[in-house]
């Protein structure tokens, strides 16, 4: 085991790791450099300069500056990044979740140890790691505790895959056969709605006859309550008749009996008697000459 705490392999690729930090550190030192290079190529060839011309020259020189150390700390940031996912993808290959606590990445004593590792293992193995360098060594087939508790975590994932699989498909049927007594419920929906829909339907007919029956009923008892005044009215109307006819035959016999009262009802009469008598004898006297 190493200062570290992890196995050959594993240092290897810290060592490897802290190689590359190295060399690009070392770059954007040369480009730091360079940039009070160029300032002193470039401006530092006057005697004397001014208080403002020095604070210029250092104003644009903490630019240039600043500009490197940010964009090398961005770079470093996001090469970490890409390392964790290397890791991260490697691990979720063989269902493990790695965790990180970011709350150590500033412990002082843990710092100080790596700076130490790098600085004796950077020397120590340089010859070592160049050798290994485009030609990555395979994991050890068996690393003890750690390679058993490795298999063991993968043969409980893979047991656990395995029921998740038997449930996922135990789930499948009784979801199918949800689907199936659904599809059936809808259709006994749909049918007890139609039943029901030609039950409204029956109810409403039987409503419009039960009015229509109604409404007939009225009109036929009006119409018997209309036969029966009319029936009522003609029989009064020929009570009135009769009862008329009756007055009219009583005046007309009391006028008959007071006309006969009056003289010229007399006079006419006899007159009447005298024509009857003379006709009488004319027929006679008729009678006679046709027999002759």
């Amino acid at each position: 085991m190493a200062e570290l705490g992890f196995g050959e392999h594993h240092q290897n690729e810290v060592i490897n790791y802290m190689r590359f930090a190295r060399s690009r550190r070392i770059l954007r030192l040369k480009t730091i450099d360079s940039c009070f290079d160029d300032l002193k190529e470039s401006r530092l060839v006057e005697g004397t300069f001014t208080a403002d011309e020095m604070s210029a020259m250092l104003e644009g020189l903490q630019v240039v500056v600043r500009g490197e150390v940010e964009m090398e700390l961005i770079n470093t940031a996001h090469t970490n990044v890409l390392l964790l996912r290397q890791l991260f993808s490697q691990a979720e290959k063989y269902y493990l979740k790695l965790q990180t606590d970011v709350s150590e990445l500033e412990n002082r004593e843990l710092l100080e140890q790596v700076a130490e590792f790098e600085k004796t293992e950077l020397n120590t193995t340089n010859k070592k790691t160049n050798q290994d360098v485009g030609k990555p060594k395979l994991a050890p087939l068996n690393e003890g505790g750690v390679s058993e508790l490795l298999n063991k975590e993968i043969a409980r994932l893979q047991e656990e895959n395995d029921k998740l699989k038997a449930r996922l498909k135990t789930l499948e049927s009784q979801a199918t056969s949800a689907l199936g007594e659904k599809s059936r419920a809808e259709q006994a929906l749909k049918d007890l709605q139609r039943v029901q829909s030609d039950q409204q339907e029956i109810s409403e007919l039987e409503n419009t006859v039960a009015a229509l029956r109604e409404d007939f009923q009225k009109s036929l008892t009006a119409t018997s309550a209309s036969q029966k005044d009319l029936q009522d009215n003609l029989v009064a109307a020929k009570h009135d008749l009769l009862r008329v006819q009756e007055q009219l035959s009583l005046a007309e016999k009391e006028l008959e009996k007071k006309f006969q009262q009056t003289a010229a009802y007399r006079n006419m009469k006899e007159i009447l008697a005298k024509k009857n008598e003379q006709l009488k004898e004319i027929r006679k006297k008729l009678q006679k000459y046709e027999a002759e």
